[in-house]
């Protein structure tokens, strides 16, 4: 399977064409955590801005920003697309689905951070707030206040640089709830039991405010349950496929 260009965007055809899924992977993966799950089905897998052979966006943005970067890929598919989205890239799929409906014929989501976890601080650490503070102020300097970020941050923010540290920070503060509440196509909420980026009662929450859901829980699976467990991912993509859900 060769790489190619699509829209600006770099990814692979997999299965027999045309292509009816639109598949997009997690914060700091590529498309081929998809392939062991997916590569077989009617996919069009596609690194997304800043991760694998795609270049990162010009500017910061969040989720809906991805979603136009990538909805000229719908162009791409055989009518109303199956979007499938793991962790970062089930928000973009949210985000698209809520703006391009027509054309969009479901979802499956897995190990997404759709809503905040019940009982997350809202607020950064103080000692932080006091840097950044002091930082604003010019008391600390970049340097310094580089390494409080980075003390404070997560192993995804440490390792991010540049553009995409700034696109990190974006969506880590988004939730999806009016997102969530405009689908109208179909949405699988297929999650890993012991999931602990993405605790299962976030997909029980997210289930209450769609139209038309199901939730599947995975036992002996946790977050990056698409290279886990991928049998699971591809029967519920290809029950989808089928119209039998």
């Amino acid at each position: 399977m060769a790489l190619e260009a699509f829209a600006g965007l770099f990814g692979e055809r997999w299965g027999d064409p045309p292509p009816r899924v639109l598949a997009f992977h997690g914060w700091g993966r590529t498309r081929t955590d998809l392939q062991p799950a997916l590569g077989d089905l009617p996919v069009l897998a596609v690194d997304l801005p800043g991760f694998g052979a795609t270049p990162a966006p010009g500017s910061a943005c969040g989720a809906a920003g991805y979603a136009e970067l990538v909805a000229p890929l719908l162009d791409d598919l055989a009518g109303p697309a199956l979007l499938v989205g793991h962790s970062f890239g089930g928000r973009v799929a949210v985000a698209l689905a809520a703006r391009h409906p027509g054309r969009v014929a479901g979802l499956v989501l897995t190990g997404v951070p759709l809503l905040r976890r019940s009982g997350r601080r809202a607020q950064p650490a103080f000692r932080f707030r006091i840097a950044r503070a002091a930082h604003r102020l010019g008391v600390l300097s970049d340097r310094r206040m580089e390494r409080v970020r980075c003390r404070h941050g997560s192993a995804d923010y440490r390792a991010a640089e540049g553009v995409m540290r700034d696109v990190l920070v974006t969506v880590v503060n988004e939730t999806y709830e009016r997102d969530l509440e405009a689908l109208s196509a179909p949405v699988t909420l297929l999650w890993g039991r012991d999931d602990r980026t993405v605790p299962v009662e976030v997909a029980e929450r997210a289930e209450a405010l769609l139209s038309r859901s199901r939730l599947i829980v995975v036992e002996s699976a946790g977050h990056d349950l698409p290279t886990q467990r991928p049998d699971t991912l591809r029967d519920v993509v290809l029950a989808h496929l089928e119209g039998a859900w």
